[in-house]
């Protein structure tokens, strides 16, 4: 591809410096023939005699500051074809590919790679890590894999989270770019050293600190490597638009006291999942003017004591949930999720004992919450449903699973069809 575009940037060089030297003969000096020779064979450019007017010298200035212009915007176009693209990454990493990806390995942020890279992004990708998507997001997987049937034929890397990640593979799939997430750097250690003496850029995307800050960058950056800088920019806008609305009207609203707890209802009742101390909901909640419970209690993430969540009294419960394959006790919440179903599996959990006497029970205040929305560029849906929750007089007129459905027509090639934000309601229905 590249020698093509060379030899025809080249050629069409050469045809727009004949066209100068043509015209400059042809109009302003009038001289005999001029012969030429283009790839070794001669050919001849017939011209007129005699001296010029003033209207011939007018009309081949202009004429040729024409074709001298193309000229220039033509080897402007090639140097820019061939010219190396560089970003700095959320991890401050500088990160240079020598032209736009053809050949990609994605790790992780899945739909957010699919949303910036745009149409046809998924026939880059050579490989990926497969478990994180295909067996966190079943339901979801198989709605891209419905729209985009070469998903199901795209080799397995492993992954960082369950330690199946093969460095040897990712080699093998011979990638113009790998797209790490940050966390999933941190896992490889010296490996990622391994990667780069093969060859192979790595770029860092970091949502799963739930900042505008990093969800900008990391969108901006892989904008500008897949060569679809002006798409980045609209999906950091709407992003930037929508959180800065969300904290216009929390100001307006004024502080709140609210306590709230987050739980990944992966494991059923029995077993408290975890919860989220500074990343992904915690430090949305935070971010939002909530009382995060958790905080200070955990780093990352991490199970609380049961104990510890009764003594808190939490106001608001966002049951984080899915659509886990083999986890009949789970909360069933995304693509293809039943409201019945999903408010069935929420009774069992809030049956947990001393949960009755709990404000976030007693008083309508427990949700579920798709977990899969978090750590990406449509988790301001999310913010927007827990601010809805926090604040109700200032957002009133926020439709929270409007947004979520506005936000897949608009970015992504399926539907958002399912069940992404729901309360429990105080009646148990």
């Amino acid at each position: 591809m590249l020698v093509v575009l060379l030899l025809f940037s080249l050629t069409g060089a050469v045809l727009v410096m004949v066209m100068v030297i043509a015209f400059d003969h042809l109009i302003i000096r009038r001289v005999k023939p001029l012969k030429l020779a283009l790839n070794r064979q001669p050919f001849t450019i017939v011209v007129g005699a005699g001296s010029p007017t003033r209207q011939d010298l007018t009309q081949g200035n202009i004429m040729k500051k024409l074709v001298f212009s193309a000229f220039v915007g033509l080897m402007a176009m090639t140097a820019s074809a061939f010219a190396d693209i560089t970003v700095t990454d959320v991890k401050g990493r500088t990160v240079t590919v020598p032209k736009v990806p053809e050949r990609v390995v994605l790790s992780f942020y899945y739909e957010d790679y699919l949303a910036i890279a745009g149409p046809g992004a998924l026939d880059k990708v050579v490989a990926l890590s497969l478990s994180p998507w295909k067996d966190w997001r079943p339901n979801q997987f198989a709605a891209y894999e419905k729209a985009l049937p070469k998903l199901a034929s795209i080799p397995d890397i492993g992954s960082t989270e369950d330690n199946t990640f093969s460095i040897e593979k990712v080699i093998a799939a011979k990638p113009d770019l790998l797209i790490l997430a940050a966390w999933s750097y941190d896992a490889l250690g010296e490996g990622t050293k391994q990667l780069e003496a093969a060859g192979i850029p790595i770029v860092t995307l970091d949502y799963n600190a739930q900042t505008v800050e990093k969800h900008v960058a990391s969108t901006l950056a892989l904008g500008k490597l897949m060569g679809t800088q002006d798409r980045a920019e609209k999906l950091a806008k709407n992003y930037k638009d929508a959180m800065a609305d969300v904290q216009a009207r929390i100001q307006k609203a004024g502080p709140t006291e609210k306590k709230v707890y987050v739980e990944l209802a992966q494991k059923g009742p029995d077993e408290v999942g975890n919860s989220y101390g500074d990343t992904m909901w915690g430090a949305l909640v935070d971010r939002l003017g909530g009382h995060n419970i958790a905080k200070g209690q955990i780093g990352n993430w991490g199970p609380l004591s049961p104990e510890y969540v009764l003594a808190q009294k939490p106001d608001l419960i966002f049951l984080g949930g899915s659509e886990w394959l083999n986890k009949p006790q789970s909360v069933q919440v995304g693509f293809g999720a039943d409201p019945a179903v999903t408010r069935q599996r929420m009774k069992a959990y809030l049956g947990r004992p001393g949960w009755s006497d709990l404000p976030a029970v007693k008083e309508g205040g427990a949700h579920a919450i798709y977990h899969g929305g978090a750590r990406t560029l449509s988790d301001y849906v999310y913010a927007q449903y827990i601010a809805k929750q926090l604040y109700p007089d200032a957002f009133k007129n926020v439709d929270p699973a409007k947004n979520i459905a506005d936000y897949y027509n608009n970015w992504l090639p399926i539907k958002a069809d399912g069940v992404f934000v729901l309360p429990y309601e105080a009646n148990g229905q």
